[in-house]
């Protein structure tokens, strides 16, 4: 794989698929951070991975889970431990991104959640996480949802 070829889209994409898994796997084995990114670093899958975004927003996110989680608790309509692990790794992603990447567009980081759900969610876990971002970009980025309406 070229170098070009491992960053974009697909890259990106990937680089989240692999967050979901570090972020479930924190959440139900209490790893650290520092030896989750240790771990996913040595798998295959990070080969083909956009590695500066994961690098970046991995510890990121599992380093400040607990005040997302606090935003997350915000926007849902049940308490947060009642979240299924791999929506609430979903949720902190998007949620995380709508906050501080905003050089991604905020319709774009909802499509990615929206896959991320459709692909290790529940059957209809992708439709919960679409309404919790869409009410978290309408808060986080007022002026450019404003600005799409």
């Amino acid at each position: 794989m070229s170098k070009a070829s491992s960053k974009g889209a697909g890259a990106r994409t990937r680089a989240r698929e692999l967050m979901v898994q570090a972020l479930y796997q924190k959440q139900i084995a209490g790893h650290a951070t520092a030896e989750l990114t240790a771990q996913f670093h040595e798998q295959a899958a990070y080969q083909r991975v956009d590695k500066e975004y994961f690098d970046e927003l991995f510890p990121a996110i599992s380093n400040s889970q607990h005040e997302i989680e606090k935003k997350i608790d915000d926007l849902i309509d049940r308490p947060l431990e009642q979240l299924d692990p791999v929506e609430l790794a979903i949720l902190l992603i998007g949620v995380y991104e709508l906050e501080s990447r905003l050089d991604i567009p905020y319709r774009v980081v909802i499509n990615e959640s929206v896959n991320l759900a459709k692909r290790f969610g529940s059957i209809e876990g992708h439709k919960y996480i679409n309404a919790c971002l869409d009410v978290a970009a309408k808060s986080l980025r007022e002026t450019e949802v404003r600005a799409r309406s």
